[in-house]
Protein backbone atom coordinates (compact mmCIF):
# COMPACT_ATOMS: atom_id res chain seq x y z
CA UNK A 1 0.00 0.00 0.00
CA UNK A 2 1.47 3.39 -0.99
CA UNK A 3 2.01 6.25 1.45
CA UNK A 4 -0.50 8.34 -0.50
CA UNK A 5 -3.15 5.60 -0.26
CA UNK A 6 -2.47 5.09 3.44
CA UNK A 7 -2.83 8.81 4.12
CA UNK A 8 -6.07 9.01 2.13
CA UNK A 9 -7.56 6.00 3.96
CA UNK A 10 -6.42 7.06 7.43
CA UNK A 11 -9.84 8.30 8.69
CA UNK A 12 -11.56 5.14 7.45
CA UNK A 13 -8.85 2.96 8.98
CA UNK A 14 -9.20 4.71 12.31
CA UNK A 15 -12.95 4.10 12.20
CA UNK A 16 -12.47 0.39 11.38
CA UNK A 17 -9.99 -0.05 14.21
CA UNK A 18 -12.40 1.63 16.63
CA UNK A 19 -15.36 -0.42 15.38
CA UNK A 20 -13.38 -3.64 15.67
CA UNK A 21 -12.41 -2.82 19.24
CA UNK A 22 -16.01 -2.02 20.14
CA UNK A 23 -17.24 -5.31 18.64
CA UNK A 24 -14.61 -7.31 20.53
CA UNK A 25 -15.43 -5.54 23.78
CA UNK A 26 -19.17 -6.12 23.39
CA UNK A 27 -19.16 -9.76 22.24
CA UNK A 28 -16.39 -11.02 24.53
CA UNK A 29 -18.00 -9.35 27.53
CA UNK A 30 -21.32 -11.08 26.74
CA UNK A 31 -19.59 -14.46 26.39
CA UNK A 32 -17.80 -14.08 29.69
CA UNK A 33 -20.90 -12.74 31.45
CA UNK A 34 -22.89 -15.80 30.27
CA UNK A 35 -20.45 -18.27 31.85
CA UNK A 36 -22.37 -20.05 34.67
CA UNK A 37 -21.04 -19.19 38.12
CA UNK A 38 -18.50 -16.90 36.50
CA UNK A 39 -15.29 -16.93 38.54
CA UNK A 40 -13.57 -13.71 39.55
CA UNK A 41 -9.95 -13.02 38.73
CA UNK A 42 -7.60 -14.40 36.07
CA UNK A 43 -6.38 -17.40 38.05
CA UNK A 44 -9.89 -18.62 38.82
CA UNK A 45 -11.02 -18.07 35.23
CA UNK A 46 -7.97 -19.90 33.86
CA UNK A 47 -8.63 -22.89 36.10
CA UNK A 48 -12.34 -22.96 35.33
CA UNK A 49 -12.11 -23.09 31.52
CA UNK A 50 -8.61 -24.64 31.22
CA UNK A 51 -6.62 -21.78 29.65
CA UNK A 52 -3.34 -20.31 30.84
CA UNK A 53 -3.39 -17.56 33.44
CA UNK A 54 -1.58 -15.03 31.23
CA UNK A 55 -4.25 -15.26 28.50
CA UNK A 56 -7.03 -14.99 31.09
CA UNK A 57 -5.38 -11.93 32.61
CA UNK A 58 -4.96 -10.18 29.25
CA UNK A 59 -8.59 -10.77 28.28
CA UNK A 60 -9.93 -9.49 31.59
CA UNK A 61 -7.69 -6.44 31.39
CA UNK A 62 -8.89 -5.71 27.84
CA UNK A 63 -12.53 -5.98 28.92
CA UNK A 64 -11.91 -3.36 31.61
CA UNK A 65 -10.74 -0.87 28.98
CA UNK A 66 -12.39 2.57 29.00
CA UNK A 67 -12.78 2.75 25.21
CA UNK A 68 -12.46 0.75 22.01
CA UNK A 69 -8.94 1.99 21.17
CA UNK A 70 -7.69 0.87 24.56
CA UNK A 71 -9.24 -2.52 23.87
CA UNK A 72 -7.20 -2.78 20.68
CA UNK A 73 -4.06 -1.99 22.63
CA UNK A 74 -4.69 -4.59 25.35
CA UNK A 75 -6.47 -7.40 23.52
CA UNK A 76 -4.57 -10.64 22.71
CA UNK A 77 -4.19 -11.67 19.07
CA UNK A 78 -6.82 -13.53 17.05
CA UNK A 79 -5.45 -17.04 17.67
CA UNK A 80 -5.31 -16.74 21.48
CA UNK A 81 -8.84 -15.32 21.39
CA UNK A 82 -10.03 -18.32 19.37
CA UNK A 83 -8.48 -20.67 21.93
CA UNK A 84 -10.33 -18.79 24.64
CA UNK A 85 -13.66 -19.07 22.79
CA UNK A 86 -13.20 -22.79 22.08
CA UNK A 87 -12.52 -23.40 25.76
CA UNK A 88 -15.34 -21.29 27.15
CA UNK A 89 -17.83 -22.78 24.65
CA UNK A 90 -17.46 -26.13 26.43
CA UNK A 91 -18.71 -24.68 29.72
CA UNK A 92 -22.34 -23.83 29.14
CA UNK A 93 -22.11 -20.50 27.30
CA UNK A 94 -24.84 -19.74 24.73
CA UNK A 95 -23.50 -20.88 21.31
CA UNK A 96 -25.00 -17.80 19.62
CA UNK A 97 -22.91 -15.54 21.84
CA UNK A 98 -19.79 -17.56 21.08
CA UNK A 99 -20.57 -17.37 17.33
CA UNK A 100 -20.95 -13.58 17.49
CA UNK A 101 -17.62 -13.30 19.30
CA UNK A 102 -16.02 -15.60 16.71
CA UNK A 103 -17.20 -13.28 13.96
CA UNK A 104 -15.73 -10.26 15.77
CA UNK A 105 -12.41 -12.10 16.06
CA UNK A 106 -12.53 -12.94 12.34
CA UNK A 107 -12.94 -9.22 11.53
CA UNK A 108 -10.05 -8.47 13.88
CA UNK A 109 -7.86 -10.96 12.01
CA UNK A 110 -8.91 -9.54 8.63
CA UNK A 111 -8.09 -6.00 9.80
CA UNK A 112 -4.56 -7.05 10.72
CA UNK A 113 -4.03 -9.21 7.63
CA UNK A 114 -5.61 -7.05 4.93
CA UNK A 115 -5.27 -3.47 6.17
CA UNK A 116 -2.21 -3.42 8.43
CA UNK A 117 0.07 -6.34 7.63
CA UNK A 118 0.93 -7.37 11.20
CA UNK A 119 0.16 -6.70 14.86
CA UNK A 120 3.16 -4.40 15.19
CA UNK A 121 1.58 -2.01 12.69
CA UNK A 122 -1.63 -1.98 14.73
CA UNK A 123 0.30 -1.21 17.91
CA UNK A 124 2.07 1.66 16.17
CA UNK A 125 -1.21 3.19 15.01
CA UNK A 126 -3.03 2.75 18.32
CA UNK A 127 -0.09 4.33 20.16
CA UNK A 128 -1.02 7.66 18.56
CA UNK A 129 -4.38 7.66 20.38
CA UNK A 130 -3.74 5.83 23.68
CA UNK A 131 -1.09 7.36 25.99
CA UNK A 132 -0.56 4.06 27.81
CA UNK A 133 0.00 2.32 24.49
CA UNK A 134 2.36 5.06 23.34
CA UNK A 135 4.59 4.70 26.40
CA UNK A 136 4.73 0.91 26.11
CA UNK A 137 5.25 1.08 22.35
CA UNK A 138 8.15 3.53 22.62
CA UNK A 139 9.88 1.71 25.47
CA UNK A 140 9.54 -1.73 23.88
CA UNK A 141 10.92 -0.58 20.55
CA UNK A 142 13.69 1.54 22.05
CA UNK A 143 14.78 -1.44 24.12
CA UNK A 144 14.86 -3.65 21.02
CA UNK A 145 16.85 -1.00 19.13
CA UNK A 146 19.35 -0.77 22.01
CA UNK A 147 19.98 -4.51 21.92
CA UNK A 148 20.51 -4.68 18.17
CA UNK A 149 22.54 -1.48 17.90
CA UNK A 150 24.80 -2.58 20.76
CA UNK A 151 25.63 -5.74 18.84
CA UNK A 152 26.22 -3.90 15.58
CA UNK A 153 28.30 -1.11 17.11
CA UNK A 154 30.14 -3.52 19.37
CA UNK A 155 29.83 -1.39 22.49
CA UNK A 156 27.34 -0.37 25.15
CA UNK A 157 27.08 1.65 28.34
CA UNK A 158 24.81 1.57 31.34
CA UNK A 159 24.50 5.38 31.47
CA UNK A 160 25.40 8.33 29.28
CA UNK A 161 25.96 11.27 31.60
CA UNK A 162 25.69 14.79 30.19
CA UNK A 163 25.55 17.71 32.62
CA UNK A 164 25.86 21.34 31.55
CA UNK A 165 26.49 24.11 34.07
CA UNK A 166 25.86 27.69 32.91
CA UNK A 167 27.32 30.59 34.90
CA UNK A 168 27.84 34.32 34.13
CA UNK A 169 31.27 34.92 32.62
CA UNK A 170 33.73 37.69 33.46
CA UNK A 171 32.51 39.34 30.28
CA UNK A 172 29.05 40.46 31.37
CA UNK A 173 27.62 39.68 27.92
CA UNK A 174 28.80 36.06 27.91
CA UNK A 175 28.25 32.78 29.77
CA UNK A 176 30.72 30.18 30.97
CA UNK A 177 29.72 26.63 30.07
CA UNK A 178 31.05 23.60 31.91
CA UNK A 179 30.35 20.14 30.60
CA UNK A 180 30.51 17.09 32.85
CA UNK A 181 30.42 14.15 30.48
CA UNK A 182 30.61 10.48 31.24
CA UNK A 183 29.98 6.93 30.20
CA UNK A 184 29.14 4.62 33.09
CA UNK A 185 29.56 0.86 32.71
CA UNK A 186 31.09 1.27 29.25
CA UNK A 187 32.50 -1.81 27.56
CA UNK A 188 33.19 -3.18 24.14
CA UNK A 189 31.32 -6.26 22.96
CA UNK A 190 34.01 -6.83 20.31
CA UNK A 191 37.73 -6.06 20.46
CA UNK A 192 37.67 -4.07 17.22
CA UNK A 193 34.92 -1.63 18.26
CA UNK A 194 35.75 2.09 18.44
CA UNK A 195 34.28 3.87 21.44
CA UNK A 196 34.25 7.65 21.54
CA UNK A 197 32.43 10.71 22.74
CA UNK A 198 32.74 14.29 21.59
CA UNK A 199 32.11 17.82 22.77
CA UNK A 200 31.37 20.62 20.37
CA UNK A 201 30.00 24.11 20.07
CA UNK A 202 27.36 25.18 17.57
CA UNK A 203 28.26 28.89 17.36
CA UNK A 204 31.75 29.34 15.94
CA UNK A 205 34.15 32.07 17.05
CA UNK A 206 36.90 33.68 15.02
CA UNK A 207 39.69 32.46 17.27
CA UNK A 208 38.46 28.88 17.53
CA UNK A 209 37.54 26.91 20.61
CA UNK A 210 39.71 26.73 23.74
CA UNK A 211 38.38 24.12 26.17
CA UNK A 212 40.10 23.97 29.56
CA UNK A 213 40.37 21.54 32.43
CA UNK A 214 39.11 22.40 35.91
CA UNK A 215 42.66 23.57 36.63
CA UNK A 216 42.41 26.16 33.87
CA UNK A 217 44.93 24.34 31.67
CA UNK A 218 44.30 23.85 27.94
CA UNK A 219 42.55 20.53 27.27
CA UNK A 220 45.18 19.22 24.92
CA UNK A 221 45.11 15.72 26.39
CA UNK A 222 42.80 13.94 28.75
CA UNK A 223 45.06 14.98 31.69
CA UNK A 224 43.13 16.68 34.46
CA UNK A 225 39.97 16.70 32.36
CA UNK A 226 39.43 13.09 33.41
CA UNK A 227 38.03 13.15 36.95
CA UNK A 228 39.98 10.29 38.48
CA UNK A 229 37.96 10.24 41.72
CA UNK A 230 34.80 9.49 39.73
CA UNK A 231 36.28 7.18 37.09
CA UNK A 232 37.59 3.64 37.07
CA UNK A 233 41.00 3.09 38.66
CA UNK A 234 43.41 2.71 36.99
CA UNK A 235 42.08 5.48 34.79
CA UNK A 236 41.03 4.54 31.24
CA UNK A 237 43.34 5.94 28.57
CA UNK A 238 42.13 8.01 25.62
CA UNK A 239 43.22 9.32 22.29
CA UNK A 240 42.23 13.00 22.01
CA UNK A 241 41.74 14.77 18.72
CA UNK A 242 40.46 18.30 18.07
CA UNK A 243 38.87 19.05 14.71
CA UNK A 244 37.70 22.64 14.45
CA UNK A 245 34.89 23.13 16.96
CA UNK A 246 34.81 19.45 17.98
CA UNK A 247 36.98 17.60 20.53
CA UNK A 248 36.93 13.79 20.17
CA UNK A 249 37.80 11.42 23.03
CA UNK A 250 38.36 7.81 21.92
CA UNK A 251 38.85 4.96 24.39
CA UNK A 252 42.33 3.53 23.82
CA UNK A 253 42.19 0.58 26.23
CA UNK A 254 41.90 -2.69 24.29
CA UNK A 255 39.73 -4.69 26.70
CA UNK A 256 36.31 -6.06 25.80
CA UNK A 257 33.48 -7.97 27.46
CA UNK A 258 31.52 -7.12 30.66
CA UNK A 259 34.59 -7.71 32.82
CA UNK A 260 36.32 -4.78 31.13
CA UNK A 261 33.55 -2.26 31.88
CA UNK A 262 34.79 1.16 32.93
CA UNK A 263 33.37 4.39 34.27
CA UNK A 264 34.84 7.51 32.71
CA UNK A 265 33.84 10.99 33.76
CA UNK A 266 35.51 14.21 32.73
CA UNK A 267 34.88 17.93 32.97
CA UNK A 268 35.51 20.56 30.32
CA UNK A 269 35.42 24.28 31.04
CA UNK A 270 34.54 26.70 28.22
CA UNK A 271 34.95 30.32 29.23
CA UNK A 272 32.68 32.91 27.59
CA UNK A 273 31.26 30.11 25.46
CA UNK A 274 27.75 31.44 24.92
CA UNK A 275 25.97 34.74 24.46
CA UNK A 276 24.00 35.78 27.50
CA UNK A 277 21.47 38.08 25.81
CA UNK A 278 19.70 38.54 22.51
CA UNK A 279 19.10 41.84 20.76
CA UNK A 280 15.85 43.81 20.90
CA UNK A 281 14.60 42.41 17.57
CA UNK A 282 16.43 39.08 17.58
CA UNK A 283 14.64 35.73 17.62
CA UNK A 284 17.03 33.11 18.93
CA UNK A 285 17.11 30.35 21.53
CA UNK A 286 19.92 29.61 23.89
CA UNK A 287 20.47 25.86 24.00
CA UNK A 288 22.60 22.98 25.18
CA UNK A 289 22.43 19.43 23.92
CA UNK A 290 23.56 15.86 24.47
CA UNK A 291 24.20 13.17 21.90
CA UNK A 292 23.57 9.43 22.05
CA UNK A 293 26.91 8.43 20.62
CA UNK A 294 27.05 4.99 22.30
CA UNK A 295 24.12 2.56 22.75
CA UNK A 296 23.06 2.96 26.39
CA UNK A 297 20.37 1.89 28.79
CA UNK A 298 19.96 5.42 30.16
CA UNK A 299 20.71 8.99 29.17
CA UNK A 300 20.81 11.44 32.06
CA UNK A 301 20.95 14.97 30.68
CA UNK A 302 21.02 17.75 33.30
CA UNK A 303 21.04 21.52 32.90
CA UNK A 304 22.32 23.31 36.02
CA UNK A 305 21.67 27.01 35.51
CA UNK A 306 22.83 29.96 37.63
CA UNK A 307 19.96 32.07 38.93
CA UNK A 308 21.20 35.08 36.92
CA UNK A 309 21.18 33.09 33.68
CA UNK A 310 17.92 32.98 31.69
CA UNK A 311 15.94 34.30 34.70
CA UNK A 312 12.35 33.07 34.73
CA UNK A 313 12.89 30.82 31.71
CA UNK A 314 12.16 27.08 31.78
CA UNK A 315 13.63 24.83 29.09
CA UNK A 316 11.76 23.24 26.20
CA UNK A 317 12.81 19.84 24.91
CA UNK A 318 13.68 19.01 21.32
CA UNK A 319 14.97 15.67 20.06
CA UNK A 320 16.54 15.47 16.61
CA UNK A 321 17.35 12.67 14.21
CA UNK A 322 20.92 13.41 13.11
CA UNK A 323 21.22 10.67 10.47
CA UNK A 324 20.90 12.92 7.39
CA UNK A 325 22.06 16.41 8.38
CA UNK A 326 24.18 15.79 11.49
CA UNK A 327 23.95 17.74 14.73
CA UNK A 328 21.24 20.42 14.61
CA UNK A 329 21.33 24.08 15.51
CA UNK A 330 17.91 24.58 17.11
CA UNK A 331 17.77 28.07 15.63
CA UNK A 332 17.92 26.64 12.11
CA UNK A 333 14.23 26.23 11.29
CA UNK A 334 15.13 24.00 8.37
CA UNK A 335 15.97 21.35 10.96
CA UNK A 336 12.47 21.33 12.44
CA UNK A 337 11.60 18.52 10.06
CA UNK A 338 14.21 16.32 11.79
CA UNK A 339 12.55 16.56 15.20
CA UNK A 340 11.23 13.33 16.68
CA UNK A 341 7.89 13.17 18.45
CA UNK A 342 8.36 11.19 21.67
CA UNK A 343 6.97 11.23 25.20
CA UNK A 344 10.25 12.30 26.81
CA UNK A 345 10.01 15.24 29.21
CA UNK A 346 12.13 17.63 31.27
CA UNK A 347 11.78 17.53 35.05
CA UNK A 348 12.48 20.63 37.14
CA UNK A 349 14.68 19.61 40.09
CA UNK A 350 14.29 22.88 41.97
CA UNK A 351 16.74 25.50 43.21
CA UNK A 352 20.02 24.74 44.92
CA UNK A 353 21.96 21.63 43.96
CA UNK A 354 23.63 20.88 47.29
CA UNK A 355 21.84 17.54 47.48
CA UNK A 356 21.15 16.76 43.84
CA UNK A 357 21.12 13.00 43.34
CA UNK A 358 20.98 10.32 40.69
CA UNK A 359 20.15 6.63 40.52
CA UNK A 360 22.10 6.34 37.26
CA UNK A 361 25.42 8.04 38.03
CA UNK A 362 27.41 6.99 41.11
CA UNK A 363 28.18 9.74 43.68
CA UNK A 364 26.56 12.33 41.48
CA UNK A 365 25.94 14.85 44.24
CA UNK A 366 29.62 14.70 45.21
CA UNK A 367 30.59 15.07 41.54
CA UNK A 368 28.66 18.34 41.20
CA UNK A 369 30.07 19.59 44.48
CA UNK A 370 33.61 18.78 43.32
CA UNK A 371 33.22 20.76 40.10
CA UNK A 372 31.65 23.76 41.82
CA UNK A 373 34.30 23.80 44.52
CA UNK A 374 37.11 23.75 41.96
CA UNK A 375 35.52 26.69 40.14
CA UNK A 376 34.54 28.50 43.34
CA UNK A 377 30.88 28.49 42.36
CA UNK A 378 28.08 28.59 44.93
CA UNK A 379 25.85 25.52 44.49
CA UNK A 380 22.93 27.25 46.22
CA UNK A 381 22.85 29.81 43.38
CA UNK A 382 21.77 27.27 40.73
CA UNK A 383 18.53 25.70 39.59
CA UNK A 384 18.45 22.33 37.84
CA UNK A 385 16.50 20.51 35.13
CA UNK A 386 16.76 16.87 34.07
CA UNK A 387 15.79 14.86 31.01
CA UNK A 388 16.17 11.17 31.79
CA UNK A 389 15.59 8.81 28.88
CA UNK A 390 15.46 5.04 29.10
CA UNK A 391 17.09 3.40 26.08
CA UNK A 392 17.80 6.64 24.17
CA UNK A 393 17.74 6.18 20.42
CA UNK A 394 21.25 5.83 19.03
CA UNK A 395 22.19 8.75 16.80
CA UNK A 396 19.75 11.24 18.33
CA UNK A 397 20.45 14.71 19.71
CA UNK A 398 18.58 15.85 22.82
CA UNK A 399 18.42 19.62 23.27
CA UNK A 400 17.17 21.88 26.05
CA UNK A 401 16.20 25.30 24.71
CA UNK A 402 15.88 28.52 26.72
CA UNK A 403 14.59 32.00 25.92
CA UNK A 404 17.48 34.38 26.67
CA UNK A 405 16.72 37.82 28.08
CA UNK A 406 16.84 40.75 25.67
CA UNK A 407 19.57 43.33 25.97
CA UNK A 408 18.52 46.93 25.83
CA UNK A 409 19.45 48.76 22.63
CA UNK A 410 20.82 51.65 24.69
Amino acid sequence: MSTETTSRNAPNLEARISQTGAALLDTLYQVLDDLPDRPQGPQALAGRISIDKVLASRILKALRSPDSMSVMHRIPGPEPLRRFLRSIARHGVDPKLVQAADQAVDKFAALIRDDLGDRGALDAIVSAWVPEARREFELRNKQAAYRSTSQLRGAQARTILATALLHPAEDADRLDLVWISGLIGLHRLRPDAAVKLATRRMVRSDDGRHPQTLNGDPSEGIGDALLADFSTSPAPSFDVHQAGEVVHYTLADPGFGPGSAVDMVFAEVNRSEMRRFIGPDEQRKGFIFAETSVPAKTLQFDAIIHRDVYPGAAPALRIYDTALEGVADVNDRARDIDQLSTLETIEALGTGVERIGSSSAPRYSRLIAHVCERLDWDRSAFRAYRCRIDYPIYGTQVAMCFDPPRKSSE
